[in-house]
C-alpha cells in the first residue's frame, strides 16, 4: 500500500496516467491558444507566431459598425433564449423529476432530441418550416430556434440538481398549507438555484456560440456575430476574426467561472 492518502497505486506509478492526459488537455486548448496569440499580431493575414505584436484587430472590431451590429444582434438573441429556455427548461425538468406525466419517457426523449440530430439536419428543418411562416430573417425566429436547442442543456442541468433534492421537504411545505407555486419558490428553488443559473449561462453559451442554424434563418439586419464571422472567413482571411474569437472564449471562461463561484458560494 501507497502512504499517499492509502492509495493501492502510488502518484509515482501513474505518472504515465498525468502526462496522458496532460497530453490530450493539450491537444484540446493548443488551437485556442494560438487563437489568442495571433489576435496580438499586426499581420494582415493570420500569423503564427506574430512578427509584431498590435491591437489593431481588437480596435477593429469595436470600431466597425457592421461587427457591432452584429454582436448586438447576437447578444439581443442570447439574452431572450436564457430568458425562455431557462423556466421552460425548469418547468420540464421538475415536471420529468415527478414522474407524473403520462408520456414522461417520450417527453424526455423529444426535449433531447436535438442533442442527437445532427445540427445542420435541424438547420435545414428550420428553414424550410420558417420559409413556410415567414420567420427567416427575424428576432423571434432565432430566439426559437436558440431555445430548441438551449432546452435540451437546461433540463439536464436542472434535472441533475432535482435528483439529489429531496422531493418531500416540498410535500411538507405543502402539508403545512404552502401553494405548489409557493413551496416551489420558496422550499425547492433555493435548494436547485446554482443547477438553474448553470443551466440559464448553458442556454445562453449555447446561443451566442451557434453558428450552424444561424447560417439558415438569420440575414440582413438579424445576421448574428457567428454568421458574419463565418462569412468573413468564407470571403477574406480577416485576422479580425481571431480578436473576436478571443472575445468570445473570454466570455465562455468568464461565465463558467461565475457559475462555479456562485456554487460554491451557495
Amino acid at each position: 500500500m501507497s502512504e499517499d492518502f492509502g492509495l493501492p497505486i502510488s502518484h509515482r506509478q501513474r505518472l504515465w496516467l498525468y502526462a496522458l492526459n496532460g497530453l490530450v488537455l493539450l491537444f484540446l486548448i493548443a488551437p485556442s491558444i494560438i487563437i489568442v496569440i495571433m489576435s496580438f499580431s499586426d499581420s494582415t493575414l493570420l500569423q503564427f507566431p506574430p512578427q509584431q505584436w498590435s491591437l489593431r484587430w481588437y480596435q477593429t472590431y469595436f470600431q466597425s459598425l457592421e461587427w457591432r451590429a452584429a454582436t448586438i444582434v447576437s447578444v439581443k438573441v442570447a439574452i431572450m433564449t436564457t430568458l425562455v429556455a431557462t423556466p421552460l427548461g425548469t418547468a420540464a425538468a421538475y415536471a420529468i423529476n415527478r414522474g407524473t406525466l403520462r408520456f414522461n419517457g417520450t417527453i424526455n426523449a423529444l426535449l433531447t432530441a436535438s442533442l442527437i440530430i445532427p445540427v445542420i439536419l435541424i438547420g435545414i428543418g428550420t428553414f424550410f418550416l420558417y420559409a413556410r411562416i415567414g420567420l427567416n430573417n427575424t428576432l423571434t425566429g432565432l430566439v426559437i430556434a436558440h431555445t430548441v436547442q438551449a432546452l435540451p442543456l437546461v433540463v439536464l442541468t436542472v434535472l441533475s440538481g432535482l435528483r439529489s433534492y429531496d422531493m418531500n421537504q416540498e410535500r411538507v411545505a405543502r402539508s403545512l398549507g404552502a401553494g405548489r407555486v409557493a413551496a416551489f419558490w420558496q422550499v425547492t428553488m433555493p435548494q436547485i438555484r446554482f443547477s438553474m443559473v448553470s443551466g440559464a449561462l448553458f442556454a445562453f453559451i449555447t446561443s451566442f456560440d451557434e453558428v450552424v442554424v444561424s447560417l439558415f434563418i438569420s440575414g440582413g439586419e438579424t445576421t448574428t456575430l457567428t454568421r458574419r464571422m463565418f462569412n468573413a472567413l468564407r470571403d477574406q482571411i480577416d485576422p479580425t476574426i481571431a480578436a473576436i474569437s478571443t472575445c468570445l472564449i473570454v466570455l465562455s471562461v468568464v461565465l463558467l467561472s461565475v457559475a462555479q463561484i456562485f456554487g460554491r458560494r451557495h
